[in-house]
């Protein structure tokens, strides 16, 4: 039974480290969501004195210097009619709407600046400029924390993002946008000129462009897989490992409990076997003589000695 215990716990460790790749990717948007429970409430704090319309600078914790934040409460009628012109680098169209519905919502702005890779790692890609973010959230209680997003839309025309801080790109290279979705799917588009890149709804953004490497020296081809190219092929790629990282450690595990089956059965038969020989060596051995031809056992000695009829006297 401890064996067997054993076993099942191998089997358990292996099919965990399996899905290390899938974990570590889940642990990545974890604290990126978290990040934006922390903006949220630090955003709300810069309503000291609330006006509709007009955008609040807002500050960070010490240990996140870099990251700048903003808050805009608005109407949701008015954002529907009207938009918001230039808020920050984000321009909002009339026809945005929200889901549910609330009377009024603000705007939380991020600049994620030399923290965008930390809290949005893009593999194979460089960042040319740093992570924005444009979070709707409910205005009823601009005290409140830990607040769910609410879901806008651009029902007309898209909202634009104008990237203030952009670094060329790489010769041979082509920059792209790329958006990150609540869910952690990640997006690519074209750059508009200027800088500029569009999208219909709430989320992260960002330029970045494929890295380079120098070209190696020419040598036999190597089994070593290139870097995925987009999100899909990555996907791809961690579900084969997965799938077959959990159906080789299964097999080996298989075998190795058949072996240690095996290995006790013939080891309690050797142990039986030894009992038995021991119990037989234990008994008292007895003598061989020879009755004609053959041969029999002979007690040393009789319980009783005979008695011979004729040497009876009364």
């Amino acid at each position: 039974m401890g064996l067997l215990f054993r076993s099942l716990a191998m089997l358990y460790f292996v099919i965990c480290f399996s899905r290390l790749p899938d974990v570590s990717a889940q642990s990545s948007r974890g604290s990126a969501r978290g990040l934006d429970v922390l903006l949220q409430d630090y955003a709300y704090r810069a309503f000291v004195h609330p006006k509709t319309g007009v955008i609040f600078d807002g500050s960070v914790p010490s240990n996140l210097t870099g990251i700048q934040i903003a808050a805009m409460r608005l109407r949701s009628g008015s954002l529907y009619r009207k938009g918001f012109d230039m808020y920050k680098e984000f321009e909002i169209p009339e026809g945005v709407t929200e889901s549910p519905y609330v009377e009024r919502l603000v705007l939380v702005y991020q600049n994620l600046g030399n923290w965008s890779m930390v809290y949005y790692p893009l593999p194979g890609y460089s960042y040319l400029a740093p992570v924005l973010g444009l979070l709707a959230y409910d205005a009823g209680n601009l005290s409140a924390k830990n607040l769910p997003e609410l879901d806008i839309r651009a029902s007309g025309d898209p909202i634009t993002i104008e990237f203030q801080d952009v670094k060329p790109a790489p010769a041979g290279t082509m920059a792209k946008c790329v958006s990150f979705d609540s869910d952690g799917s990640v997006n690519f588009s074209n750059v508009e000129s200027g800088n500029i890149c569009s999208t219909v709804q709430q989320g992260h953004f960002s330029i970045a462009v494929e890295s380079t490497a120098p070209s190696p020296a020419p040598v036999s081809p190597s089994p070593t897989p290139s870097i995925p190219s987009g999100k899909q092929k990555k996907k791809s790629n961690t579900k084969v490992w997965i799938i077959v990282g959990s159906v080789v450690g299964g097999l080996a595990l298989l075998a190795l409990l058949s072996f240690l089956v095996l290995w006790a059965k013939k080891y309690r038969e050797r142990k039986n076997l030894q009992r038995m020989e021991k119990a037989a060596d234990v008994g008292e051995a007895l003598q061989m003589t020879s009755v004609g031809d053959a041969k029999a056992p002979a007690a040393t000695f009789t319980r009783t000695q005979p008695t011979i009829e004729t040497e009876y006297v009364p």
